[in-house]
């Protein structure tokens, strides 16, 4: 039996739908390829949140949250699952991506849209497995994980830029 996996994907940016109007469908394959890289069949079910948001919407939530008045790529907030009842979805938390920044990152770096969009939120759902980059070692294995599950998904090492 497959892990039942739950994804919502909210637009609180038009910006996404206009001017990618797959963003919807990326997001749930790169998220369902991220989970079920690190999910055996049968964990779950779990469900989570992406968010297609704006700068000034991740500004906010970076300022608020995180003490950083400025906006990101994307953020993560990872759910307390302690309490959740044991046949209930156990919910992972939520990702946030901007859509300014995201484009003008992937602009900047020669990559499609696409790509990049795939590439964070792959990092967001690593994120709310518990994965982070706050040191050498853990950024190494977090970029490992990412190549590795991009690969999977068809994409190129995202730290590779294109000319």
């Amino acid at each position: 039996m497959a892990t039942e996996i739950e994804i919502d994907v909210l637009f609180k940016c038009s910006s996404w739908k206009s001017n990618l109007p797959a963003a919807e469908p990326i997001c749930r394959r790169a998220a369902l390829t991220a989970i079920q890289s690190v999910f055996d069949n049968g964990d779950g079910p779990l469900e989570f949140s992406i968010v297609l948001a704006d700068d000034e919407f991740v500004q906010a939530l970076n300022r608020e949250f995180r003490g950083q008045d400025n906006a990101t790529n994307v953020l993560s907030f990872p759910a307390d699952a302690s309490d959740v009842p044991e046949n209930f979805p156990k919910p992972l938390g939520d990702i946030i991506l901007a859509y300014e920044t995201t484009k003008a990152e992937a602009t900047a770096d020669g990559k499609e849209l696409t790509d990049h969009l795939s590439h964070l939120v792959v990092h967001g759902v690593l994120h709310l497995l518990g994965a982070d980059h706050q040191n050498d070692a853990e950024a190494k294995e977090m970029e490992r994980r990412e190549i590795s599950i991009l690969a999977g998904l068809g994409i190129a090492d995202p730290q590779e830029k294109t000319e």
